[in-house]
C-alpha cells in the first residue's frame, strides 16, 4: 500500500482526537527521487491538533519555482482545503504549517536568496519591533488583516543578517517570547528551534529522504524514523541525504511542560520522552498516593485518558468509559466566538454512559482546569445521570499565571482563569499573595482548591504537583518550563 492509501485510514482518527488549541505546528521534507506532495500533505495534516485557524503549504521545484497555497480552516478540515489542488505542488522539497496566528508560508526574495518561511511563535514585543523596522525604512506588506503578521516580521529580522545563521540569531536576540521556524531554500530546508527550546523540532530520515516536524507522530506512517531532537537555539539544514548542523544548541532549555500534559498527540515524543508514557506516569503517581475511595476511573476525552489509565493502575481500580466523545458529526473542535455557544459545542460532543454511571463513585481525570465552565457543566451532568460521587483529578497543578511564551490560551485577562477569580474574591486583588496560592500544600493553596471543588460541585478535587510532572517528563527541572503553575520563568523574558 502506498503513502496515500496507508495514511487515509489514520487521518480521520487523528483529526478527531484533540480539543481546541491555540498554538501551531509545521512539517517539512526533502526527498531524493520523487515529488514530496503526498508526504507534505499528510505530514502537515498531522499537525492539525495544534491549531484550527489557518494552514499553508509550499514546495520548490528543481527549476527553483515556488508553489504555494494558504487557506482558512475555521469552518472545515485541512484536507478538504488542500487535497483538490495537490497536483500543483511540484518539487521534491516543501514545508507546511498549521497556524493559529497568521497567514503563512511567506515567500521572500532577499540578498540571502529566495526562501519560504513558516513559524510557530509568540512575539510579545511585536509592535515595538515593527516600529524599529519601520524606522529603518523597512516595510510590512502582509497587513491585510489590519495586524502585523509575525512571520513577516521574523523574515525582516532574518534578512538583516549577512547569512541565514546570523539572521536567525537576530530573531533570537530581538524577540520576547518564543519562535521556532522552517525555511525552504534552494539548498534544502533550514530548521531553527526557539532559543529556549519552548516548542520542539524533530528530524527524521527515510530511505528516500529527510523530514523535520513539530510532532514526531507525523513520522511512522510516512516511513520516517526519528534521528535527532533539535536542541534549543540549534539551527540545522536538511538535504535529501543528511542533516547539517549550522549552529550548536544552547545549554539552557525551557521546554513547555504542556507539550506533554495537553498539546501533544499521544504517539509523539519530545526530548526522547513519549507523551502517553508521561501522562500514564503522572496518573499512576497520583493514583498510588490518593486515599479517595472510588469504584471506577474514567478519563475526560481526549487528553485526560492517558492520565486516567495510569491512575487506574496506580489506584488499583478499573478503568471504564463513562464518557465517550461523539466524533461522526463533531470531527473537529470548532469553537464559536460566543462563549455560550462554545459551552454548547463542548457539551454536545461528550456523551455520558448513564447505565455505567448510576450508583457508582467515580474518579474522572482531565488535563487541566482553565476557566472551569465546561468542567462545572460536565460534573453537573454526571450527577444528574446518576453518579453517586464525582471526584476530579487533574494532570497538572492549578493554572495561576498566563503563559507569555506559547499560545496556550486565548485569554485576554488572567481573570479568565478560575484560580485568579477566586484569588480576587478572597483577597480583593487577583495579584495579591499569588505566590502563596501557587505553593502546593500551603493554606492558601488548599483553600483555593477547596473553593474550586465547591464551585464546580465536585466530591473532591486534587491536582498533580510540579515535582510529579517534572519526574514524569524525565528532564531536570531547570530545563522544563512550569511558569503557568509557579511563575518560575520570568527571568527568561528577555
Amino acid at each position: 500500500m502506498g503513502v496515500w492509501g496507508k495514511c487515509c485510514n489514520f487521518i480521520e482518527f487523528f483529526r478527531n482526537y484533540f480539543k481546541f488549541r491555540e498554538m501551531g505546528g509545521f512539517f517539512g521534507t526533502k526527498l531524493k527521487n520523487r515529488e514530496c506532495r503526498a508526504e507534505l500533505f499528510y505530514g502537515t495534516d498531522y499537525q492539525s491538533h495544534l491549531g484550527t485557524r489557518r494552514a499553508g503549504m509550499v514546495t520548490i521545484s528543481d527549476e527553483g519555482e515556488f508553489f504555494r497555497s494558504i487557506h482558512s480552516l475555521e469552518q472545515t478540515y485541512f484536507r478538504t482545503k488542500f487535497e483538490h489542488e495537490l497536483d500543483k505542488f511540484k518539487g521534491r522539497s516543501g514545508i507546511g504549517v498549521i497556524s493559529d496566528t497568521d497567514a503563512q508560508p511567506l515567500l521572500i526574495h532577499s540578498h540571502l536568496g529566495r526562501f519560504a518561511l513558516v513559524t510557530v511563535a509568540k512575539i510579545n514585543n511585536l509592535e515595538e519591533l515593527a516600529q524599529q523596522l519601520l524606522a529603518e525604512n523597512m516595510h510590512l506588506s502582509e497587513f491585510s488583516s489590519g495586524r502585523i503578521n509575525p512571520t513577516e516580521l521574523v523574515s525582516l529580522l532574518i534578512i538583516k543578517g549577512k547569512d541565514f545563521v546570523e539572521g536567525i540569531e537576530n530573531v533570537f536576540n530581538s524577540i520576547k517570547g518564543s519562535c521556532s521556524m522552517l525555511l525552504l531554500t534552494e539548498d534544502g530546508i533550514i530548521a531553527a528551534r526557539d532559543r529556549w527550546g519552548r516548542t520542539p523540532i524533530v528530524v527524521g530520515k527515510s530511505d528516500d529522504g529527510m523530514a523535520v516536524t513539530s510532532e514526531s507522530t507525523a513520522f511512522p506512517n510516512l516511513g520516517f524514523e526519528t534521528v535527532h531532537y533539535v536542541g534549543p537555539g540549534e539551527i540545522v539544514r536538511i538535504t535529501a541525504d543528511e542533516m547539517i548542523q549550522m549552529r550548536k544548541p544552547n545549554e539552557e532549555m525551557q521546554i513547555c511542560s504542556f507539550m506533554w500534559i495537553y498539546y501533544g498527540f499521544p504517539t509523539s515524543c519530545y526530548e526522547g520522552r513519549n507523551v502517553e508514557q508521561m501522562r500514564n506516569e503522572c496518573g499512576r503517581a497520583m493514583g498510588e498516593t490518593d486515599d479517595v475511595e472510588v469504584d471506577c476511573v474514567c478519563g475526560i476525552p481526549d487528553s485526560g485518558i492517558g492520565m486516567a489509565v495510569g491512575y487506574a493502575e496506580g489506584h488499583k481500580v478499573p478503568y471504564m468509559r463513562a464518557i465517550a466523545k461523539y466524533t461522526p458529526t463533531w470531527p473537529r473542535s470548532f469553537m464559536p466566538s460566543n462563549q455560550s455557544m462554545r459551552n454548547l459545542v463542548a457539551k454536545m460532543k461528550l456523551i455520558q454512559n448513564t447505565d455505567m454511571l448510576k450508583g457508582k463513585r467515580w474518579c474522572f481525570c482531565d488535563d487541566s482546569i482553565v476557566r472551569g465552565t465546561q468542567l462545572r457543566d460536565t460534573a453537573a451532568e454526571l450527577i444528574n445521570e446518576g453518579a453517586k460521587e464525582v471526584h476530579m483529578r487533574i494532570a497538572c497543578p492549578p493554572l495561576i499565571y498566563a503563559c507569555p511564551f506559547v499560545n496556550f490560551s486565548a485569554s485576554k485577562s488572567e481573570l479568565e482563569l478560575i484560580t485568579r477569580r477566586i484569588i480576587q474574591d478572597f483577597e480583593g486583588d487577583m495579584n495579591k499573595n499569588v505566590e502563596a496560592y501557587a505553593t502546593t500544600g500551603s493554606p492558601e493553596y488548599q483553600r483555593m482548591v477547596d473553593e474550586i471543588a465547591r464551585r464546580l460541585k465536585l466530591s473532591s478535587l486534587k491536582f498533580s504537583t510540579v515535582e510529579t510532572i517534572v519526574k514524569a517528563i524525565g528532564l531536570p527541572k531547570c530545563k522544563v518550563c512550569t511558569h503557568c503553575f509557579d511563575g518560575s520563568s520570568f527571568h527568561t523574558l528577555k
